[in-house]
């Protein structure tokens, strides 16, 4: 058995995480994020329609669902990205609705994207570097003056090439990020999310479009994320994949909130099944893909 597939299965789940019957909006022990009431709606189509849900604070959770089913927009809406025509949500007890991106961050709630936000004109170095937050040389007097922002900048420096060498980008940290592959980006997005010390770091579809080489990185990474005391709220299609990494999982479906639980829990659950799972359910696509090794029984 190859020592990758060791790792996979050695991942031990946080439970315990609800309060009473595992259903659609079920209570938290200790909610991160509180949603109620959230619609969003473009022309006649609804992308989102989310009665109550809470995300576990300090876990790996797992937003999945068929493609259409309003996963990115409820990521946009939480993270300032677009508003809702009604509803409210909280962030570690603050209500957060209308808050715009750049004033999430600075409270700890960060994202990455589907398609990669790098700046490709900028080394990778210099992309880490913006992702620091309460910078002295970003106010236009203080800017005129290196020697009232030179120590803050280096010990940012310093920070910065820590984690690039943590995600084994330290190698590049010269290079334009333009020439990252598309696994590398991802990386570079990860590792720069971290220079701004988040509670909460949610990653749309960390895993699209990365080649298997890599995916595997990406795993030890979400899972390191949080073993150093974060949260995380990310999407993906793979279930099985899912179920490798995730202490909770939410299942939309037409913008609502079918199912939530457990992996196990959420795969035996009809109603995913139908909505998402289909014929597929009992093939471990992780396997197929190439992406999680197969671990013989």
């Amino acid at each position: 058995m190859s020592s990758s597939s060791q790792k996979l299965q050695s991942v031990e789940k946080t439970t315990g995480l609800h309060v009473g019957e595992i259903e659609p909006g079920v209570k938290k022990v200790d909610p991160i994020i509180t949603i109620d009431k959230v619609h969003r709606q473009f022309g006649g189509l609804t992308a989102v329609d989310v009665d109550h849900l809470e995300i576990p604070r300090g876990v790996i959770t797992a937003l999945i669902g068929p493609n259409g089913a309003g996963k990115t927009t409820l990521f946009n809406l939480l993270t300032g990205f677009d508003k809702p025509d009604t509803g409210e949500w909280t962030f570690d007890g603050d209500n957060i609705a209308g808050v715009p991106a750049y004033k999430l961050a600075q409270k700890g709630q960060v994202r990455t994207f589907q398609l990669t936000k790098a700046l490709g004109l900028l080394t990778v170095l210099e992309n880490m570097k913006l992702g620091a937050k309460h910078q002295t040389g970003e106010r236009f007097l203080s800017s005129l003056f290196p020697f009232i922002w030179k120590k803050q900048d280096d010990e940012i420096a310093e920070k910065a090439m820590g984690l690039l060498k943590k995600f084994k980008l330290d190698a590049k940290k010269d290079d334009f990020a333009a020439s990252l592959s598309g696994g590398q980006r991802k990386l570079l997005e990860m590792a720069r999310a971290l220079m701004s010390d988040p509670e909460l770091v949610m990653l749309d579809e960390p895993m699209a479009g990365v080649n298997p080489a890599l995916t595997q990185s990406l795993l030890d990474h979400i899972l390191d994320l949080k073993k150093e005391g974060m949260t995380v709220l990310f999407v993906e299609h793979d279930m099985h994949m899912v179920s490798h990494i995730a202490d909770w999982v939410v299942v939309l479906a037409e913008g609502r909130v079918v199912a939530e639980g457990p992996p196990d829990v959420v795969m035996k659950n009809p109603a995913v099944i139908d909505a998402y799972l289909g014929s597929h359910q009992d093939v471990d696509l992780g396997a197929v893909t190439g992406r999680i090794p197969k671990v013989s029984e």
